[in-house]
């Protein structure tokens, strides 16, 4: 492949919890859950192109705390896919992030970034790999990455990576409030007094506005 090819774009959406629930902890730390989770139209936009080394930029409303070195997840996601394809299919190419959604503010803005970036650069670089194989990368990068690659209404177990679509789900309007402050993920788990609780109550037969609020309630 050659460099120059067209700038191809993404949109990496916001992951909503409607709802999540802790019900336990592993040995390695990590956090048992169960999570209604569904996605905005509304979130961070990734650019990709062939070029002759390899580059990664940002900008947007929060560039000032996105790190630009291999510590950024779509660094990380770049470098992951690399080393599963092989440098042979995997020529340098230029990432651009548009940051508008905020860091950490638990909309899971870093692990959309990544699992855009994978499910980008399989395409730049026509790689032959499946959802599974994206999903067993992403989940290398973090237990969100996973769902951010589905990107659709589901319903998620384990620490993030059991998958359950859950077709059919109405459009919900909501409203984000973000307050400015950044909050690690790690932290609110850790300071949880009870991490067994019980799992999410079945959803509805009949998914609509009002059936959900309800549940929601």
């Amino acid at each position: 492949m050659e460099s120059g090819i067209t700038v191809r774009a993404w949109h990496a959406h916001a992951k909503i919890n409607l709802a999540l629930h802790v019900t336990g902890r592993r040995a390695d730390g990590y956090h048992m859950i169960e999570s209604l989770a569904v996605f905005t139209r509304f979130g961070d936009r990734i650019e990709i192109e062939l070029a002759d080394t390899d580059r990664f930029s940002a900008s947007g409303r929060y560039v000032s705390a996105v790190p630009l070195d291999d510590s950024n997840l779509a660094v990380k996601a770049r470098d992951a896919l690399r080393k599963q394809a092989g440098p042979a299919q995997t020529p340098p190419v230029a990432i651009r992030l548009e940051k508008n959604l905020p860091v950490a503010s638990g909309v899971g803005g870093g692990s959309s970034d990544a699992a855009t970036v994978l499910r980008g650069l399989a395409e730049i670089w026509r790689l032959d790999l499946d959802d599974a194989e994206l999903a067993r990368i992403g989940l290398s990068l973090g237990a969100d990455v996973p769902m951010c690659l589905a990107a659709k209404p589901l319903i998620a177990l384990g620490i993030g990576e059991e998958l359950s679509a859950v077709p059919g789900f109405p459009a919900l309007g909501l409203v984000l409030v973000n307050p400015g402050t950044a909050v690690s993920t790690a932290e609110v788990f850790n300071a949880l007094s009870d991490r067994h609780n019980e799992g999410l109550p079945p959803l509805p037969r009949d998914l609509d506005f009002h059936s959900i609020r309800n549940w929601l309630e």
